[in-house]
């Protein structure tokens, strides 16, 4: 099991209690003393995950004084509020939550200096070495103590259990045959596992904080977006071995973060959206690639997208902007504002057909609403009330409704069953009331609707998706997600990238 981020902050001993405030130089001290020979000179990381504030933004000061002072159940770390005080813990964590005195920085040969090949993948048999059916599998994240299980999803029964490395990110990507899973971590290490032998086969870490990979639908490319630092990094999907790595710089010189990465199969490209210049990428894969990126000028700075079925356009989404706007990948200009309301998480939309034309749904992460567009004129259809802000959408060719958590806000134990013709609210089921209720997936097949309760005493619940009987419910460790191989690598209507 792999150490939470202050797991390894006094395990060489004691600190003697000080009466007065730490001062960030004493707590500097303190890190090169307690945590510098596993969390890395600089705190880049090591065998430890690294403590940059980049590494930490989703971990709040309040909850790192509650970590370090009551440790964190289900993980080796241990509880240190009887070996120091308030003010010593305070000093840590204001250290930790500071930007290092020098950049860090993430080079070709840091990357190749941490590649380690696990499994020799040559001497290992080329079909499923289990009798669940490959394209049924699911790979769930179990976030809350950095596991990752394989169940069968026609008996959900797990298959295997293994430790991650410290919050993966992004959501796990598929090779095309569904063989091999991709994994990226907030601390940037990528890995590979092989779903037919149930074997971790390498993994590298590709940079400081990342923010997604993409898979070509060849299946020879890996393709990590960092935000630090700010670049591509481009490996062998067979080894993840380093192929180069590209300098994310608007046409300006501006360095950039990246924001998303996904693939276009239809179009043999990578397509990336940069954070802090207005720019989306796109980069071939066809024939022998060199991976000159496509350069095209957005209208405001882009946060994540959604493709429309064809994937001739994005739906990109800006949290420096109201709604988002459209972009044509074919003609490299962007074609209309989208006038939505609050902050859209278009990232998570999905698209269905109704009554006969394509229409796109997306959550909102800042106001209680679907949003449902028209993807011929880019018109809002209807706005679908809901009892808060959500995250997740997901529906399935075979299904009637498209589900919708309530993740933020008082009501998340509350997931929505919308009907995609009416648009209305059809079903409200609250899985384990009090607890926070997200992500669905279905099965390969379409007949049953794995949901997961984001809680330490969480599950993973499996529905009936036609009669919404319970079927099964799985204990787990707050389930951040699950991924159906199948529907992955269909890019099936229904289920994001």
């Amino acid at each position: 099991m792999r150490l939470t981020p202050f797991a390894l902050l006094l395990l060489c001993g004691a600190v003697q209690a000080a009466p007065d405030a730490v001062s960030l130089e004493q707590a500097g001290v303190l890190y090169e003393q307690h945590c510098q020979s596993c969390h890395g000179v600089n705190r880049l990381g090591g065998a430890g995950p690294a403590l940059l504030p980049e590494s930490l933004s989703r971990i709040k000061p309040d909850e790192a004084r509650a970590v370090i002072h009551d440790g964190r159940p289900a993980s080796q770390m241990a509880a240190f509020g009887n070996r120091l005080n308030s003010a010593q813990i305070d000093g840590l964590v204001s250290y930790l939550y500071q930007p290092a005195a020098t950049p860090p920085t993430w080079s070709d040969t840091d990357i190749r200096a941490s590649h380690r090949i696990l499994a020799d993948l040559d001497s290992l048999p080329s079909t499923p070495q289990h009798g669940a059916d490959p394209l049924n599998l699911f790979v769930v994240v179990e976030a809350g103590n950095h596991h990752v299980r394989v169940l069968d999803g026609d008996r959900f029964e797990e298959l295997a259990n293994f430790p991650s490395h410290f919050a993966l990110h992004g959501g796990p990507k598929f090779s095309p045959d569904g063989r091999f899973v991709y994994f990226a971590s907030r601390d940037g290490w990528v890995s590979v596992y092989d779903l037919h032998n149930l074997t971790m086969i390498a993994e590298i870490r590709a940079g400081l904080n990342t923010r997604n990979l993409a898979v070509s639908n060849d299946g020879r490319w890996v393709l990590v977006g960092n935000y630090l630092p700010g670049n591509l990094v481009l490996l062998d999907a067979r080894d993840l071995s380093l192929v180069k790595h590209i300098p994310t710089l608007g046409a300006d010189g501006t360095q950039s973060r990246v924001s998303a990465v996904y693939t276009a199969p239809p179009r043999d490209s990578f397509v990336v959206a940069l954070k802090d210049v207005k720019e989306a990428w796109e980069l071939s894969y066809a024939g022998e690639p060199d991976f000159e990126p496509r350069r095209i000028e957005a209208a405001d700075f882009l946060d994540d997208f959604s493709f429309t079925p064809d994937y001739r356009h994005l739906l990109a989404t800006s949290r420096k902007a109201l709604g988002g706007q459209v972009i044509d990948l074919d003609t490299g200009k962007a074609v209309t504002d989208i006038p939505l309301p609050g902050m859209p998480h278009l990232g998570s939309g999905i698209y269905w057909k109704r009554n006969g034309d394509w229409v796109f749904a997306t959550p909102n992460v800042s106001k209680g609403l679907i949003s449902v567009l028209d993807l011929q004129s880019w018109k809002l259809i209807k706005e679908i009330p809901t009892e808060g802000p959500g995250f997740f959408m997901r529906s399935h060719l075979n299904s009637p409704y498209a589900w919708t958590d309530v993740f933020f806000g008082p009501n998340n134990d509350a997931v929505h069953l919308i009907d995609k013709q009416t648009l209305e609210v059809a079903h409200t089921l609250r899985p384990m009331p009090g607890k926070n209720a997200a992500h669905v997936e279905f099965t390969n097949d379409g007949r049953y609707a794995l949901l997961s309760v984001w809680d330490t005493d969480g599950a993973l619940i499996v529905y009936d998706a036609s009669t919404l009987e319970e079927v099964k419910r799985i204990p787990m460790n707050k389930p951040s997600g699950k991924y159906n191989v199948g529907n992955k690598i269909e890019f099936a209507e229904g289920t994001s990238h």
